[in-house]
């Protein structure tokens, strides 16, 4: 398939000299201004802009910088077609992101060699690009199964939990996804990224690796002294985390999953383990788990209780704003109840 090159500039000879020599080769658009080529663009997008300099109205620089400023017309490569020679130009076109100068008068064998050659290198720079982001993706995905597979290996150790670790990670996606739409902790969550952060929510109780299956699956209630050795999950957590961290760079990753793992008991009223902390000390990551992993546990079913039903489980964590959790979430958990309770049955 013909790739198609713009032509931009005020004088019809330049432009029908360039068709010329490019017509055999490419698909090519002429037109006598930047106004014109902007027009145009909302219909057509071209592999490469040959972009005049000097021309009434809009002139070059003025048209590459608008079009370096559109998102999706930033990566069309520009070339610069102009009678000037001064270095002052030429510097200041490669600072604004042009590719290429061709100066005026052109010869059409140059013309079409400096073409070609850039549309070889933007072609394979785009393959390189595709090819690294579909290895970003495979890793992406080895990431999340080891992940997935270590939360369910620590997870399997509990036989009370079945199933938590995916439902508290649906959990979180519904709160989060609904504080983006109301904009709930807009500015906190802004530079989230959506998926790392509900993958890493998985890793909130891999501290319990280090609890006895005997006080893990004790069917009574804990005794103080057990459930003093219960709480160190959290901080064996982060610790765990911590290692992996070391020998690693994937610090966004690792930095929420920290957060969960040490936070996620913690109250809003200051009453929670292992910090004390209270109100908006608490890191928001902890604060958001506090009320999927609460859901969680009050709905399922446990050897020494039987499960609340999700209305039963909603009123109680509704009643405890502000107290075990962030009002502000509750709210939005309020509002979100019923595909909390899709998620569980």
């Amino acid at each position: 398939m013909q790739k198609t090159v713009f032509v931009v500039d005020d004088n019809d000879t330049n432009l029908s000299l360039a068709k010329d020599a490019l017509k055999e080769h490419y698909r090519v658009m002429t037109m006598p201004s930047a106004q014109k080529m902007f027009t145009l663009l909302e219909k057509v997008t071209p592999d490469l802009i040959l972009l005049d300099i000097e021309m009434p109205e809009m002139n070059g620089f003025e048209a590459l910088m608008r079009l370096k400023d559109n998102s999706t017309l930033s990566d069309i490569p520009v070339i610069f077609l102009t009678g000037m020679t001064d270095a002052s130009v030429e510097v200041r076109g490669f600072q604004l992101g042009v590719i290429d100068f061709i100066t005026k008068p052109f010869s059409a064998p140059v013309l079409r060699n400096r073409i070609k050659t850039h549309l070889n290198i933007d072609e394979l720079i785009r393959e390189r690009t595709s090819q690294l982001n579909q290895k970003t993706v495979q890793l992406q995905n080895l990431q999340n199964a080891i992940i997935f597979s270590f939360a369910e290996l620590v997870e399997s150790r509990d036989k009370g939990t079945g199933g938590h670790i995916a439902r508290t990670t649906m959990y979180i996606k519904i709160l989060l996804s609904a504080m983006m739409e109301k904009g709930v902790y807009g500015e906190e969550i802004s530079d989230f990224n959506f998926d790392l952060f509900v993958s890493s929510a998985r890793l909130h109780d891999v501290g319990k690796i280090i609890i006895s299956d005997t006080i893990l699956n004790k069917p009574d209630k804990l005794t103080d002294e057990e459930f003093t050795i219960m709480k160190t999950h959290t901080t064996e957590g982060e610790r765990i985390i911590d290692q992996i961290a070391s020998r690693t760079d994937d610090i966004e990753f690792l930095f929420n999953a920290k957060l969960f793992a040490g936070y996620h008991h913690e109250r809003w009223d200051g009453k929670g383990y292992p910090h004390g902390l209270a109100g908006i000390n608490i890191p928001l990551q902890g604060r958001i788990m506090a009320i999927a992993d609460v859901y969680d546990a009050l709905v399922s079913e446990r050897p020494y209780k039987k499960p609340f039903t999700p209305d039963e489980a909603a009123n109680i964590i509704i009643e405890n704003a502000g107290k075990q959790f962030d009002p502000v979430l509750v709210d939005v958990f309020h509002q979100v109840r019923d595909q909390f309770e899709s998620v569980r049955t």
